[in-house]
């Protein structure tokens, strides 16, 4: 990715985070422009509080180097920032990981594959605290069909045994 590409996407991310109600700056400092490891974005809503190292990529699998996460969980530490990890893959939005959620390679380094963070990243709304993501596993454990409901059978047994009349049956079931 181009630095300027990569600037326009820090840029856009700041934006966004704005428009979502944080207070938030870009550290147009931070890489190899300091010899202080510096994450990307700082943002802010309050009760929250983030240090982001943010990444983008056209399709290829996003790496960061060991140095550069351990650098961003050391700041955000010292700040009392969440350390998170933004990642942006074209023509997707942002998604975003605690660097400790992420695949480290056998060389020490982290990667992230877009269908990675397209199916467990925190997407930007969940993020921000717009909305909260919920899974299908999890709608099926909510919504689990137990069964009909055994009082509801007792009395249609009932009436159809001819024990319980359909006017008596409805008063017992209102």
């Amino acid at each position: 990715m181009s630095q300027a590409k990569g600037d326009r996407r820090e840029r856009e991310l700041v934006n966004a985070l704005d428009e979502a109600g944080f207070a938030v700056m870009r550290a147009p400092a931070s890489g190899s422009a300091t010899e202080r490891e510096l994450p990307d974005v700082l943002a802010g809503d309050g009760e929250q509080f983030y240090a982001i190292e943010a990444k983008s990529s056209s399709g290829d699998p996003i790496y960061l180097t060991g140095e550069e996460v351990e650098a961003l969980i050391y700041f955000a530490q010292n700040f009392g920032a969440k350390p998170r990890i933004g990642i942006r893959f074209d023509r997707e939005d942002w998604y975003f990981f605690h660097p400790g959620d992420l695949h480290v390679t056998d060389g020490g380094n982290y990667r992230v594959k877009k269908e990675t963070a397209i199916a467990e990243g925190t997407d930007f709304p969940e993020f921000t605290g717009q909305s909260e993501k919920v899974t299908l596993e999890e709608i099926g454990d909510s919504g689990a069909d137990t069964g009909p409901d055994e009082e509801i059978l007792r009395v249609l047994n009932a009436v159809e045994q001819g024990v319980m009349n359909v006017e008596e049956a409805a008063k017992v079931l209102e």
